[in-house]
């Protein structure tokens, strides 16, 4: 075939990205510069994603700055967010300025509650 169009990630399935800065497990990450270099890994980079802002993913693990952090990506896949604030089942989420859940104001929705969760605790979020 002529001009094949290959997907480059497939929906819901865990990339390895560089870290760009420290990565606390369990937060939303959004990217932060370009691919690093084939010598380097490749990898997409990443950090917390800033306050209202479009996430890439929720962090896997804790990640040093400069180190491989898996992140976990996919419409309506369910995972665990930190959240900074108390929500309710069904409430749409936006990240707070460290990559946390917090109750959508004016920021970019990311997810949405399936459970409701106490400010501190991991909730439930279905990322969007």
């Amino acid at each position: 075939m002529a001009n094949e169009n290959v997907g480059v990630y497939e929906p819901g399935v865990d990339l390895t990205c560089h870290a760009s800065a420290a990565v606390t497990g369990k937060r939303f990450v959004s990217i932060t510069g370009n691919r690093q270099t084939a010598d380097n890994g490749g990898n997409i980079t990443v950090a917390h994603t800033g306050a209202g802002a479009k996430a890439f993913g929720v962090s896997k693990y804790d990640a040093a700055s400069g180190g491989k952090v898996g992140v976990m990506r996919g419409n309506s896949r369910v995972t665990y967010v930190n959240c900074a604030a108390n929500l309710a089942a069904g409430q749409d989420v936006e990240s707070d300025a460290s990559g946390r859940a917090i109750v959508k104001a004016s920021g970019v929705a990311v997810g949405f509650a399936v459970t409701a969760a106490t400010s501190g605790a991991d909730a439930e979020i279905s990322l969007y």
